[in-house]
């Protein structure tokens, strides 16, 4: 295994609300001394959730939100952060409730992804839940979610999609899909 960059400094060179970008002066073990900059979050930590929610054997919902990093409406699964002391599976459901309006009776922690890892500390859980019911909680969003289904088969289509762009989400489906073909749950 490589031996990690010995960290020689590291300062906070802008903060916003949300983020704040660190840059890191590191010595690799060659000797060989660069600058990285990396945007970290504001110290919570608690991390994220993602949510691969079965509306039926071979269909998956999708939330339709504003996304500023894009500047339009984008289709992407329904995701939020964790609170403080919140367990993963918890957090998934509130926020299934929340974004969605279902609840689930199944749950399942399937992979932890990051987005940019040479440039972003985040990283985010992926959860499937499955058996779903009604059941709505308010959110912090800014106006309702429109929710809409899409086939596991037909991921590859997905992709074309003007407002479907989020590629851990995308890689979110996959792994759900795969899991589900292993298990004899769908069928390809």
């Amino acid at each position: 295994m490589r031996q990690k960059p010995t960290v020689l400094a590291r300062e906070i060179v802008a903060s916003s609300r949300l983020f704040r970008v660190e840059e890191l002066q590191l010595r690799f073990a060659n000797g060989v001394e660069r600058t990285y900059e990396r945007l970290v979050g504001k110290g919570r930590g608690y991390g994220a959730v993602m949510i691969v929610a079965l509306a039926d054997a071979e269909h998956v919902l999708l939330v339709e939100e504003y996304c500023a990093g894009t500047d339009d409406y984008q289709l992407s699964l329904p995701k939020g952060l964790i609170e403080p002391g919140e367990d993963v599976l918890v957090a998934a459901e509130r926020e299934l409730k929340e974004e969605a309006g279902f609840g689930a009776r199944q749950l399942e922690l399937l992979a932890e992804l990051s987005l940019s890892p040479g440039y972003m500390s985040q990283k985010i859980q992926v959860v499937l839940a499955r058996d779903l019911y009604p059941e709505s909680l308010p959110g912090d969003e800014p106006e309702p979610m429109r929710v809409d289904r899409v086939n596991l088969r037909e991921l590859s289509s997905l992709v074309q999609h003007p407002q479907f762009s989020e590629g851990r989400a995308l890689a979110a489906l996959y792994l759900a899909r795969d899991l589900l073909t292993q298990r004899g749950d769908l069928s390809l």
